[in-house]
């Protein structure tokens, strides 16, 4: 009987455990993925790029109007992919930070682009035990030096 009940609880408590497994990242496996998502771009890779975001994600690009969910950015992305004219951002400056129950990551970073230097920020959120992009905003830097410069150009 005690045996009985003993199997019965060491089974229900591998259950639990399994249940509330959390999703852990190293800081370099989060380098990883980012760098991957930013490769499958400069490769034309549409389903590796896509497949590194979450089905509701949101792109944010340079031009005021580019706040795009993720099928807005895939049919806008798609022609460029298949012709094999995409981007090929390359992350200089990263840093990451993770929230305390892990559920969460956000990041910035400096790319090395056409347009210069920019800069791009987001966020990973746990989807079916791995992280995927949730959000990512792409901006042009400006020295503030040049600001002034800048906001004429920007009048037009």
């Amino acid at each position: 009987m005690y045996k009985s009940i003993f199997t019965i609880l060491i089974a229900v408590l591998g259950l639990f455990s399994a249940c509330t497994k959390q999703v852990s990242y190293s800081e370099k496996e989060v380098n990883q993925l980012l760098d991957d998502w930013h490769k499958a771009a400069a490769d034309a890779d549409l389903e590796k790029y896509f497949g590194l975001m979450t089905e509701n994600a949101t792109y944010i690009g340079t031009d005021p109007s580019e706040r795009w969910t993720r099928q807005e950015f895939h049919n806008f992305c798609e022609p460029y992919f298949e012709k094999g004219t995409t981007w090929d951002f390359k992350a200089f400056d990263r840093k990451i930070y993770i929230s305390e129950d892990k559920k969460t990551i956000w990041f910035d970073e400096l790319l090395n682009t056409w347009m210069g230097v920019c800069r791009g920020s987001g966020v990973l959120v746990i989807k079916n035990n791995e992280y995927k992009i949730s959000h990512y905003h792409l901006s042009v830097t400006i020295k503030n030096e040049s600001i002034k410069e800048f906001l004429k150009i920007k009048q037009d």
